[in-house]
């Protein structure tokens, strides 16, 4: 409402569109249970194409219908409503698990509205389902001083990774992507690296802060990223990245289509149109496609591993870092102007056509150490808060210690969060 009003008229659309679904799928039975559902999800799936599909189409088929010298299709000029691919996901759950009989239709508009508008989670997820949030609304909530802190630490622990180390990296990631030509094959690689590291800061940082927020409120939300940089295979990674999609893809998609209980054929294209469809979930351009396409073929080459039997026993290391770096190569994809861009950083990473540092301008080599080492300290930092239990103090004396560190060590020049424009 802040910038664009009228945008309040389409989430309150799907919501009474969803609302309504979810009571006549609940009351129906048979086929005119799958007609009501059907009809849910194409109001979500078409409120989401047209304003984030309509113009990628478009003018992919004006640049077919120029070799036919046919009418050409008038682009549209909108801006995309906030959050719209993360709280129209949130409603299509909703309907789908009432189809499935896993949630009974909520008859409270008010709860219905605030699950799929809650505050914390809305604009860049995680991606709940109704059944963990739901109940949690019906509940009465009383104040619970160790959930606060634990909140409150939970959002310290986030705007470390954003504005210390994210929006640090991205000093010197974002001048490089916007002019690969003029930069040598290590400055290239070392963009990439960055990046990884950039955008995950910056969208499990956003997760901390929404999750953290939430539980100030006295609200769980589901945990979005498990340590992924430290997978030993692509499987592993994708069951860490980004949970809440993943899980949405894997169940909504990937098990309706079969999942890994078919032929193996089958088995490959599903995961294929898994991450097909994931691709072009994170924006209307060729990039996140082939993107998406990387991460499909990986995932086959693992199962055709898997069927050969070939597997390499310990070398735990050696297989993580092969896993490390096809992510961060697919990165480049994903970060990337576009596809023929990322194409060049690939092929000139890979044929190391130098090896001279020459961006001092953008960040000092002593600058560069300075972020191998804080980046260090967060995956030690998180592995450790994976494994410890933490007292209540010692989560105040670390959101205080994060808290200074943000003050002194962050970049706050107002950078949005990566995953705001998908």
């Amino acid at each position: 409402m802040y910038f664009k009003p009228e945008y309040l008229l389409i989430i309150l659309f799907t919501i009474i569109v969803d609302y309504v679904a979810g009571i006549l799928i609940e009351r129906a039975a048979g086929h005119t249970k799958k007609i009501f559902l059907l009809a849910s999800i194409i109001t979500n799936v078409g409120v989401l194409a047209f304003y984030k599909y309509f113009n990628f189409f478009a003018e992919n088929l004006n640049f077919l219908s120029r070799y036919f010298h046919a009418p050409q299709i008038p682009l549209l000029n909108f801006i995309l409503p906030i959050g719209l691919s993360f709280h129209t996901f949130q409603a299509m759950s909703y309907t789908i698990e009432v189809y499935r009989g896993n949630q009974k239709a909520e008859r409270h508009f008010g709860l219905y509205a605030l699950y799929v508008m809650f505050y914390p989670q809305m604009v860049a997820g995680p991606i709940e389902r109704p059944q963990h949030i739901l109940p949690q609304l019906h509940r009465a909530i009383s104040y619970n001083r160790d959930t606060f802190i634990s909140g409150v630490f939970l959002m310290a622990v986030g705007f470390f990774k954003k504005v210390v180390i994210a929006d640090r990296l991205g000093l010197y990631v974002d001048p490089v992507f916007s002019n690969p030509h003029g930069h040598s094959a290590i400055e290239l690689l070392l963009a990439a690296y960055f990046f990884a590291f950039q955008i995950y800061c910056d969208f499990s940082g956003y997760s901390d802060i929404a999750i953290g927020a939430a539980l100030t409120l006295g609200i769980e939300l589901m945990k979005n990223f498990n340590l992924p940089y430290l997978s030993h295979n692509i499987a592993v990674f994708w069951q860490r990245w980004h949970i809440s999609l993943s899980t949405w893809f894997r169940d909504y998609v990937y098990i309706p289509l079969g999942g890994n209980r078919v032929s193996f054929y089958k088995l490959c294209r599903n995961l294929l149109v898994v991450f097909l469809v994931s691709g072009l979930w994170h924006g209307a351009n060729w990039k996140y496609l082939v993107w998406g396409l990387i991460h499909g073929c990986l995932l086959i080459l693992y199962q055709v591993l898997k069927k050969l039997k070939i597997t390499v026993n310990g070398f735990t290391f050696l297989k993580w870092l092969i896993t490390f770096n096809l992510v961060c190569l697919a990165w480049i994809f994903f970060r990337a102007n576009t596809v023929g861009e990322g194409m060049y950083i690939l092929l000139t990473i890979l044929k190391f056509k130098s090896l001279e540092y020459s961006a001092t301008s953008l960040m000092p080599v002593k600058e560069i150490w300075y972020c191998v080492l804080i980046i260090g300290a967060l995956l030690a930092g998180e592995w450790y808060l994976s494994a410890a239990e933490l007292s209540t103090g010692k989560k105040i004396f670390m959101t205080l210690t994060l808290g200074i560190a943000c003050y002194l060590l962050g970049i706050f020049n107002e950078a949005q969060f990566i995953y705001f424009q998908f």
